[in-house]
């Protein structure tokens, strides 16, 4: 089999992909070696833990993320222990702060985060981190919070250049998308340019984040005919990234595999 590609981040079990799901877990093993499929809120962990039951290239995920804080149940803590618990292999994700959504608490979302960070911190699982328009209360947060000893993922990072060497030294990763090969993602191109290479992993953020339609070979709808984004681009996004750095493409796929046997396991 040739050598395959590592997905750092993806979401599986998104509805948008019910039409497509058997055709994508038939097919994706030929392209992705692993992938780590990120819940974001209670009522999606089940299906998280059940298609990483059923295949054993899939690391599940599991996190309440923060367009879903004001969802929660009073139990929700407990539910994630649980799901945690039953999956040796899991990781904490996905997690984070965003101001962009409308309505936003981002005092809840505040709360959320250190309590997921502090579980992730005491079992030492790797976390993943959402955050959009608040990097300096991420920052902030990551600061003062217990952290995984083998770090933690800011996937589709989109934050501050001069923000990368503080993050890193808090142990932060952070993963390539396709969708930075939008004309107007130029800066977060040239940040990808500069972060060291140990800390480089890769993404698709399967359905969401495309590539632009003429760098899209594999084009995808969702059921009400809406264009998704399909777990294949985690080849586009390599090559891209392999470009954007000038580095061969084997030694690219070579030196992400060993950050992500590095932050989330074999």
């Amino acid at each position: 089999m040739p050598a395959r590609f590592t997905d750092a981040h993806n979401h599986l079990q998104d509805t948008r992909l019910d039409p497509h799901r058997a055709e994508l877990l038939r097919s994706l093993p030929a392209i992705v070696s692993h992938a780590v499929v990120n819940g974001t809120r209670e009522s999606d962990w089940p299906a998280v833990a059940a298609l990483a039951r059923e295949h054993p290239w899939i690391t599940p995920s599991f996190g309440l993320h923060p367009w879903h804080v004001n969802t929660r149940t009073s139990s929700w803590k407990t539910a994630l222990l649980a799901h945690l618990d039953a999956n040796p292999r899991a990781a904490i994700g996905e997690i984070g702060l965003d101001r962009w959504i409308e309505g936003h608490d981002l005092a809840a979302q505040t709360e959320c985060l250190r309590s997921q960070l502090a579980i992730a911190a005491e079992r030492d699982l790797p976390a993943t981190i959402h955050c959009i328009r608040a990097w300096g209360a991420l920052a902030d947060a990551l600061a003062s919070s217990a952290l995984p000893a083998r770090g933690f993922l800011i996937h589709a990072y989109a934050g501050p250049a001069e923000m990368v060497p503080g993050f890193v030294k808090m142990g932060a990763f952070f993963s390539f998308s396709p969708s930075f090969l939008h004309e107007r993602k130029s800066a977060q191109r040239e940040t990808f340019r500069q972060i060291p290479a140990d800390r480089l992993l890769a993404e698709t953020d399967a359905p969401d984040l495309a590539p632009p339609p003429d760098q899209n070979p594999h084009p995808l709808e969702s059921p009400d005919h809406t264009p998704i984004n399909h777990p294949a681009n985690i080849a586009t996004a390599f090559h891209a990234l392999a470009q954007l750095r000038a580095t061969p493409i084997e030694d690219l796929r070579a030196l992400i595999a060993t950050n992500f046997t590095c932050l989330f396991g074999a």
